[in-house]
């Protein structure tokens, strides 16, 4: 077991660093193509630390481990709202734009609920299902992009120095990373499961939820740190809509995932959080999220642990 362990930490540093030259590749030819910076921290930026969620879920899709597939994406986003976020507020206050209030919140809360319906009728989530939410996260794209419009001042153009082709190669380099990092993390986590007598679920929405959450842990919290607070809720809140949209879409449109209906009470448990979320940016102080609400958010998330294994 401790092969599989060893082999766990190699598949996640493979995914952390896969994301990060990814990120920057694809930066890069943004840059060089002129798309504003906006654009790219909405888009390449919470997309790309979603990758690792993204390869473990597909990975899980097609190697039969439908529970992993949902319980990574799942306890990802539980992890990213409870354990992250509360984490990144604990260390500085997280102050709410109107914008993250009336549309980013609301639209993450919304793709709960779509996963959940759709979950739940017929228990399995069917191609044509996957279409619909593939579709949704276009909206969301279409909604950043606006957003970066209206953004005056922002949108300044930047360019990169480095050549092309070593863009190019940091995008190779980081999909082979997210490939293999993938293989190395599921396969290896089914196989302590096993050793474990523990199950898929267990497994996926806890070990893997937070190895795969690592780079925007990583994100968050040095954004924090660096007074840079609207990236880091942007993150959390982007990845989060990222993860349940197209990961969950892209995994069931490549093999239709069955689900099993006890991931209901996590999701009714991450349904909680966003709307603790909500309250949080209506309540004293209004309009920021403050240490004490971090650490109401971090200890939620040490509950949800308990009942996992107690419960």
């Amino acid at each position: 077991m401790i092969v599989n362990i060893l082999l766990i930490v190699l598949g996640f540093v493979l995914l952390i660093k896969g994301a990060d030259f990814l990120v920057d590749g694809a930066s890069n030819i943004a840059k060089k193509l002129h798309i504003p910076e906006i654009v790219i921290g909405l888009t390449i930026v919470s997309i790309g630390t979603s990758m690792p969620e993204l390869f473990v879920s597909i990975t899980s899709a097609l190697e039969g481990y439908p529970d992993m597939s949902i319980g990574n994406v799942v306890g990802s986003n539980i992890a990213n709202l409870l354990l992250i976020l509360g984490l990144t507020a604990a260390i500085r206050p997280i102050p709410f734009k109107k914008e993250t209030i009336k549309f980013e919140i609301p639209f993450c809360l919304g793709s709960t609920i779509l996963l959940f319906v759709l979950a739940n009728t017929g228990k399995t989530i069917t191609r044509m299902e996957s279409f619909g939410m593939i579709l949704a996260f276009g909206l969301f794209i279409g909604y950043t992009f606006v957003l970066a419009k209206k953004s005056k001042g922002n949108n300044k153009k930047v360019k990169s120095k480095t050549p092309i082709w070593k863009d190019i190669l940091l995008i190779i380099l980081g999909i082979l990373g997210l490939k293999f990092g993938g293989d190395f993390t599921v396969e290896n986590a089914v196989a302590i499961a096993t050793t474990l007598g523990l199950s898929e679920k267990i497994i996926s929405v806890t070990i893997l939820a937070v190895g795969t959450s690592l780079p925007e842990l990583v994100t968050s919290l040095s954004a924090a740190k660096k007074g840079e607070t609207d990236l880091a809720i942007g993150n959390i809140i982007g990845s989060n809509i990222f993860n349940f949209l197209l990961i969950v879409g892209v995994s069931a449109a490549i093999k239709p995932i069955t689900y099993n209906v006890s991931y209901n009470r996590d999701l009714i448990v991450l349904f909680a959080s966003v709307i603790l979320l909500l309250i949080f940016s209506y309540t004293k102080p209004k309009g920021k999220m403050s240490k004490s609400n971090g650490i109401i958010y971090f200890l939620c998330y040490v509950a949800y642990l308990a009942m996992l294994f107690l419960i």
